[in-house]
């Protein structure tokens, strides 16, 4: 399965996910399904700007995460 979605959480949005208050990132994908994603799936894109731009997270046919990309 494939989820296209857009996104843009700042720096200081994304701290929280480090210091424990929230572990997952709750999200609208391009069709309208609402995604819940675990925020360490996020942290290689972080920069000092936030966390932005359009994405694709595929997960396997149980379900289970495979992988979160960036689009250019």
């Amino acid at each position: 399965m494939e989820f296209y979605f857009n996104i843009y959480i700042s720096y200081r949005k994304f701290s929280s996910y480090y210091q424990g208050y929230s572990d997952s990132v709750a999200l609208t994908d391009v069709n309208g399904r609402h995604l819940q994603i675990n925020a360490k799936y996020f942290r290689p894109f972080l920069t000092l700007n936030g966390i932005q731009g359009q994405f694709k997270l595929e997960l396997d046919s149980n379900g289970a995460y495979k992988s979160l990309n960036r689009l250019e």
